[in-house]
This record gives structure tokens, C-alpha cells and sequence, in this order.
């Protein structure tokens, strides 16, 4: 009972549109679009999902279609190859694949882990000097 349900699974599907405020526990898989507000436990924009949100609060996103807007990631934010976020990010862990677009302020909170490329750790960030710039 005191314990999160981790099986909750809800889906915004390819013919969904929807504006307003979102609040979900679990994971959100987001293949339509949706315009407003995100809160919740792991967020997913699949390669047809679209988001335009003012401010998204989760512990976990991973973007394989279109983010714009702010977004607040407790834990991590992945952005995969065919994924694109613009606008302002805060997060933890930031992981960007081979192909993926970053194009926002970026601010990484107590972070370990911030890495482009293949997989995981194609570069590490406390290896870089200070004011030299990278390419994604």
C-alpha cells in the first residue's frame, strides 16, 4: 500500500491531442501532442510525440520525438537519436545519442554524468576545460 505502483503504464496515443495539465504516477508515453503542463515519474515522447509544455516535472524523460519548453528532470534526461529538445533543461543526468538535438540552456544539478554520442560515456565532462566548446 505505502509502496509506488511501478506497473502503472498510461499511453497518449498517435490521434491524441491534448492542452492543459498532466499528472501521472508511473510511466507516460506520450505519442501524440500535448501542450501544457507534465508532471510525473518517467516521461517518454516516442519518435511521433510532440510536447510544447511551459514546465515538465519528472524524474525521468527520454525524448525521441519533439520537446520544447522547460523541463525539470530529478533523475535523468535522455535524448535519443531521432529525439529534439529546445528551450530550457535542468536535470541530473544528461545523455544525448549520436544524432540527437540539444538546442537550450542547459543546467545540470549535482550531476556525475553528462554524455553525447554512441551509447553511454562517448566523452567525459570533467576531462574538458573550462570555457572550450563541444560538438554533438
Amino acid at each position: 500500500m505505502g509502496k509506488k505502483n511501478s506497473k502503472n503504464l498510461s499511453i497518449i496515443d498517435k490521434e491524441l491531442k491534448i492542452e492543459g495539465s498532466i499528472s501521472s504516477t508511473g510511466k507516460l508515453i506520450i505519442k501524440g501532442q500535448v501542450t501544457g503542463t507534465i508532471e510525473g515519474d518517467v516521461v517518454i515522447i516516442a519518435e511521433d510525440g510532440r510536447v510544447n509544455s511551459s514546465a515538465t516535472k519528472v524524474s525521468s524523460i527520454t525524448i525521441g520525438g519533439k520537446f520544447k519548453g522547460e523541463v525539470t528532470a530529478t533523475k535523468e534526461l535522455i535524448i535519443l537519436a531521432t529525439g529534439t529538445c529546445a528551450g530550457k533543461v535542468e536535470c541530473k543526468d544528461l545523455i544525448v545519442e549520436n544524432g540527437g538535438i540539444l538546442n537550450a540552456e542547459v543546467s545540470c544539478k549535482t550531476s556525475s554524468k553528462v554524455s553525447a554520442g554512441k551509447e553511454s560515456g562517448a566523452f567525459d565532462t570533467h576531462k574538458l576545460k573550462k570555457g572550450k566548446q563541444i560538438e554533438l
